[in-house]
């Protein structure tokens, strides 16, 4: 029997000409268990190369897909962007997918079965717990993702391994039920603040693999976001209650 629920796949992208139809080809090819439907909302941050003209063209090449095609006017942030996707999304779930190839769609279904199962509200991609493929980089990046992760586990009284993760899974009047600022990186400690205070939630977290990548590569983050995520969890968790 098939299911008339619905995933809804936000991938904000900037300046990602060089993966972006690797990644829409990717989740297309995604197969949902229980007969799931999805449904992609892709959110061009104003990109200045021609990530536009490769989305455009896979939604023609492609009408039997179901993609929602959004593109700001000017660069606001991948925060921004995510906010506009989950804004647009009509699914039952939503999920962050990155148009980058740092993430695996085929685990999709990992996040998807405490939700489908009645035990989750809300599931966490970890990268730092399973047995996954985990690709080596950064010792700095590590220590700081796991101190932010600390630190917002402290505030919101949590347990997180991986905070700061990508993936992120919510049922779709969980996050709409959100009021969402950051338009930045600081989404992540913003939104994990915001959600921990909704009544009774049930937030789980599930392994996942990580394929990182370098600067070279195109990796966008820098100190400074981790200095504003500080910013953040205090503001979010003490602040702006």
């Amino acid at each position: 029997m098939t299911s008339t629920k619905k995933l809804s796949i936000i991938i904000p992208a900037y300046n990602e000409s060089a993966t972006i139809l690797d990644i829409l080809n990717k989740v297309v090819s995604v197969e949902l268990i229980r007969g799931l439907h999805k449904e992609l909302v892709v959110v061009n941050d104003c990109s200045s190369d021609d990530t536009e003209e490769k989305i455009l063209s896979f939604q023609k090449t492609n009408p039997s897909v179901e993609l929602s095609y959004y593109k700001h006017d000017e660069n606001k942030g991948k925060g921004a962007a995510l906010h506009t996707g989950i804004e647009k999304a009509i699914g039952d779930f939503v999920v962050i997918q990155d148009a980058d190839l740092e993430y695996d769609p085929n685990e999709f279904n990992i996040l998807l079965q405490p939700i489908l199962d009645d035990f989750a509200d809300v599931v966490y991609g970890s990268r730092f717990i399973g047995g996954k493929p985990h690709r080596i980089l950064f010792f700095w990046h590590s220590i700081g993702n796991k101190w932010l992760t600390f630190l917002s586990n402290a505030m919101t009284n949590l347990n997180l391994t991986d905070m700061e993760t990508c993936y992120k899974m919510w049922k779709a009047d969980i996050i709409k039920s959100v009021s969402l600022k950051e338009n930045r990186f600081g989404f992540e400690p913003e939104v994990t603040a915001k959600v921990s205070r909704i009544k009774d939630v049930r937030i789980y977290e599930v392994g996942i693999s990580y394929y990182g990548r370098t600067y070279a590569e195109g990796k966008k983050i820098s100190w400074k976001d981790g200095v504003r995520a500080i910013y953040c969890i205090i503001k979010y968790n003490v602040w702006s209650k």
